[in-house]
């Protein structure tokens, strides 16, 4: 996330604004971040993981969603916008933004690792519908699942390169050659987002 906006605005003044922004701002208790744009291979691995979700999604009550999208985190006065969410709830039905997502899925990059896995993994752990986030990296082949168990605590699984990767939340399964279909892992230059 780049620097914030000096003036701090009111959730409703930053919704409205959204609305007729060309470009995407992330908005914390009062301060607006730009958005920072993404390099091939995350917008590659982003594609892939939502269309086979998509596909999997289809017919059922799950709706996934791709990067322009806002989670509202009410109890951190935030709106994000996550590479990928899928919620199952039929009444998480705001049209500009969700707020009882099942699946939460960053994909990494220099420019936002530090946030996606502190300050974001903070605050979406604390939407109680999450039973998922789950972080990719876009310089190798590792994908990180933090599961919420049954006693309300979050457990790490990291997938294997041989077996499917098995998203608990939304009864689907996704193997490492679909993650990173397309996607040269060794074409990434220095400071590439």
């Amino acid at each position: 996330m780049s620097n914030p906006m000096l003036s701090r605005l009111s959730e409703q003044e930053y919704l409205h604004g959204e609305l007729t922004s060309e470009i995407r701002h992330e908005y914390v208790d009062g301060e607006v971040f730009d958005r920072a744009g993404a390099g091939e291979a995350h917008n590659l691995i982003a594609g892939n993981i939502f269309s086979r979700l998509r596909d999997h999604a289809r017919g059922g009550p799950c709706r996934v969603f791709i990067s322009d999208m806002k989670l509202h985190v009410r109890t951190w006065k935030a709106y994000y916008y996550p590479d990928i969410m899928v919620t199952c709830d039929p009444s998480d039905s705001q049209s500009h933004f969700k707020e009882r997502p099942s699946l939460v899925v960053e994909v990494l990059s220099p420019s936002t690792e530090s946030t996606d896995r502190r300050e974001k993994m903070l605050a979406y752990r604390t939407l109680p519908s999450l039973r998922e986030y789950v972080l990719v990296a876009t310089d190798k082949r590792q994908v990180e699942i933090y599961r919420r168990d049954e006693h309300d605590e979050w457990q790490l699984a990291a997938a294997s390169q041989d077996e499917p990767l098995l998203l608990e939340s939304v009864g689907a399964s996704l193997t490492l050659d679909e993650i990173y279909e397309d996607v040269r892992l060794d074409a990434q230059p220095a400071g590439a987002v």
